[in-house]
């Protein structure tokens, strides 16, 4: 099995994170899938940005929540990272979703409603995949438990991940019991014996955030089933450089 490398919030180390640069770099260098994050608008339409804030990767202030799309498409999502990327756009989920059809990638999408607990967010975001006939490569993950189990009341066909950086003995079945199909991990949760046991339990375990060469190492090595990096082009030719010698 081949581990699949994610671009965390598009190719975010070199342009900003979960903006369409950001994606359509990450789609050029040939990664094998996007992670992104999806917060509610005042309006009920659910945007890329990882903060419930707009503080860090805007020139806005305020929450999300309290300005509908039209008025977040004021802002400039780009010049904190480099002038080059003045004026670019929050985009909406649905606008992600139409570029990606027509491409041969994977998609996570994390609902970012840990913090906030965003009424309808899993429904919304859901029939917009159903929609776009994506369920089949998506995955949806949260840190949110009550989130998991809302998702898995669907009873739809979608992989579902249960988020976390926190240890537990038993996190496989932890997670299993909330509903989820699939385990993201923080790296230094990581262990062969946690890759054997989600696979045991045919559930798909991915790492994040997995930029060092050493760390990578060690997830292709145990058959992770995914790697979340700011970095995929390095990523892929290390993934090459392992697969030579293996």
């Amino acid at each position: 099995m081949k581990t699949k490398i994610i671009a965390h919030r598009g190719a975010s180390k070199q342009a900003p994170e979960n903006t369409m640069p950001a994606f359509e770099l990450a789609y050029h260098q040939k990664a094998d899938g996007i992670e992104t994050d999806v917060q509610l608008t005042k309006d009920n339409i659910p945007v890329l940005i990882h903060d419930e804030h707009l503080k860090r990767t805007t020139n806005g202030t305020g929450y999300i929540k309290d300005y509908t799309f039209e008025q977040l498409n004021n802002f400039d999502a780009g010049s904190w990272f480099t002038d080059k990327f003045a004026s670019t756009k929050i985009i909406s989920l649905e606008e992600f979703l139409i570029w990606a059809k027509d491409k041969a990638l994977y998609l996570n999408i994390e609902l970012k409603n840990n913090k906030i607990d965003y009424k309808n967010l899993e429904s919304i975001v859901y029939e917009l995949i159903e929609h776009y006939q994506l369920l089949n490569r998506t995955t949806l993950s949260t840190f949110n438990p009550s989130s998991v189990k809302r998702l898995k009341s669907f009873n739809k066909e979608i992989e579902v991940a249960f988020l976390t950086s926190k240890r537990n003995k038993n996190l496989v079945r932890y997670a299993q019991e909330l509903g989820a199909n699939a385990l993201h991990i923080k790296y230094r949760l990581f262990t062969p014996l946690l890759v054997n046991q989600c696979h045991q339990a045919e559930m798909a375990i991915r790492v994040y955030t997995v930029n060092r060469l050493a760390n990578m190492k060690k997830c292709f090595n145990f058959d992770c089933d995914g790697i979340f990096t700011d970095v995929p082009e390095k990523a892929l030719q290390y993934r090459e450089m392992v697969d030579q010698k293996h």
